[in-house]
């Protein structure tokens, strides 16, 4: 168990290869000793790898003891669709849902009947009540769409007003973001838990081109740093267990309720994180 009710979650994409699922099997193995409350499985942009994803998080849900969550996605897709896909869910005993937009694909026109998140957390409400947990995303640097702070907020605002249970973050590495997004909540009259999302460091120049394209910022002193290993992965990824163990244990301090992190099927750099933060018994 965590101390103080942190909660910890882990999150997967879902694998598709043998070897990938082979993987992530493990994965999940030895995640299960970080007192999981729960592990979410993505969904492709237009839910390109929808497929993919009922299959890994039926194999959660029925072969570990820790629930399945899938993110799902509204964009594209017809209410129809949608409701088709929560009641494959729920015939398969799920009850937590990661609730999302979703990116509109390269060739797609049509956004779907669900404009925005806020539109599938109502949907969801609706059809099926009390019987989903939902989580919504939260972006404490502003989504990149977003014109400023004020309308992000507003729009975070929405979704949780809908239905939302909780808010899951974009990662960050800089804790300002997260305490400033927090007094914005306040200000705001949100007070449903905002669980940091934590993104170890694998690979430093990956981490800096996703982290383009989803707006997240790296701190200049990171990046200075990283630039001295720059040929040594060892020491990158030994870097960014240090600096993100330390900003999670500030996290902490502040008050975070727990962490979602990003695994990317991984194990090992996210059992390091966790493990110094000392907050297993």
């Amino acid at each position: 168990m965590t101390t103080h009710q942190l909660e910890l979650s882990y999150e997967f994409f879902p694998p598709r290869t043998d070897i990938g699922r082979e993987k992530l099997a493990q994965t999940r193995v030895e995640l299960a000793e970080l007192d999981p409350r729960f592990y979410s499985v993505t969904f492709g942009a237009g839910g390109s790898t929808r497929d993919n994803t009922l299959e890994t998080v039926i194999d959660i849900q029925q072969n570990t003891t820790v629930d399945a969550c899938p993110h799902l996605t509204c964009v594209g897709a017809t209410n129809a669709e949608i409701i088709d896909m929560l009641e494959k869910y729920r015939q398969n005993g799920i009850h937590r849902l990661v609730v999302l937009r979703g990116d509109l694909p390269s060739g797609m026109v049509g956004m779907g009947e669900c404009k925005h998140a806020s539109d599938l957390v109502r949907l969801i409400r609706k059809q099926f009540g009390d019987h989903f947990t939902l989580a919504v995303a939260a972006y404490p640097e502003a989504h990149p769409n977003s014109k400023n702070m004020l309308s992000e907020i507003q729009y975070f605002a929405e979704k949780m007003n809908a239905g939302a249970d909780f808010a899951i973050t974009q990662y960050f590495y800089n804790s300002d973001s997260y305490y400033n997004f927090m007094e914005l909540c306040a200000r705001n009259q949100i007070s449903k838990p905002v669980i940091p999302g934590i993104m170890p460091i694998a690979n430093f120049d990956n981490l800096k081109k996703f982290s383009k394209q989803c707006g997240a910022e790296i701190p200049r002193w990171i990046k200075k740093s990283m630039a001295a290993y720059e040929n040594d992965l060892d020491s990158q990824r030994q870097f960014g267990i240090e600096i993100v163990s330390r900003m999670a244990q500030e996290l902490i301090q502040y008050g975070a309720p727990g962490f979602h992190f990003y695994t990317m099927n991984q194990s090992s750099l996210t059992r390091s994180i966790v493990q110094n933060l000392n907050i297993l018994e």
